[in-house]
């Protein structure tokens, strides 16, 4: 493809899925076809994944992927920097650009995968294109499609589990059902490959694992501490 265009429509796989949302991938899919065959591959496996007439499941496997006791996050400057200053730096960055740039982020952060789809779609060839797909969008892809890897899945859970005590119920009770999400992710990186020039590793700048575990040790520390003040522990 000559155009940056299909990066818009790469953006849809990363929505929050409704009912369409299956046709919408399979359509995806078929506008990748001639130029990204790799791509489609992964897609294809997506799509056999996907409980299409089971709306409510897809959308439980899409929250435990990206938002709730979470595999992974698609806000990308959180991948990459957590909760450090860096990120508040990137989301300003960001916000002057989608602004300048006419895009719509919704409801979501700038750094939000699929807002960030959207700005390079709009973006002129130039340094701002080459830093967002080298500096930010690649590397985070990496770090986000490792997290799906069987041993950092139970990593998590048991992060989570340690701090909520219990684990909401997976999707699924087939673990390839639970992790599909990482298809979209490796198509996207497949992409990213082919129209740029890009490294195949990267530096790990933060690690999701360690940032949800001190978030969760954070938020358990403000429980005791408003439980202190309720009861009158903390009051001098």
């Amino acid at each position: 493809m000559s155009t940056k265009t299909h990066y818009e429509t790469l953006a849809d796989l990363f929505m929050y899925p409704q009912a369409e949302y299956p046709e919408r991938v399979k359509e995806v899919s078929s506008k990748l076809e001639n130029s990204y065959p790799e791509a489609c591959e992964l897609l294809s496996h997506f799509i056999k994944l996907l409980p299409e007439h089971d709306l409510r499941m897809l959308q439980e496997i899409y929250t435990r992927s990206f938002d709730v006791q979470a595999i992974t996050t698609l806000d990308i400057g959180y991948v990459l920097f957590g909760d450090d200053y860096k990120r508040g730096q990137l989301l300003s960055h960001l916000n002057r650009e989608h602004l300048q740039h006419h895009v719509d982020c919704g409801q979501e952060l700038a750094d939000h995968l699929p807002n960030i789809l959207k700005l390079i779609a709009k973006l002129e060839k130039g340094d701002l294109l080459v830093d967002m797909i080298d500096e930010i969008l690649a590397p985070a892809l990496h770090q986000m499609i490792m997290e799906f890897n069987d041993n950092r899945v139970n990593q998590k859970h048991q992060a989570y589990e340690k701090h909520y005590k219990t684990l909401i119920e997976t999707p699924s009770d087939m673990s390839a059902i639970n992790t599909l999400y990482q298809y979209p992710l490796k198509a996207l990186f497949t992409v990213l490959k082919k129209d740029f020039s890009i490294a195949e590793t990267f530096e790990q700048t933060s690690d999701f694992l360690i940032n949800i575990t001190k978030e969760n040790e954070l938020d358990g520390g403000k429980k005791v501490f408003n439980k202190g003040i309720t009861n009158g522990e903390l009051i001098q």
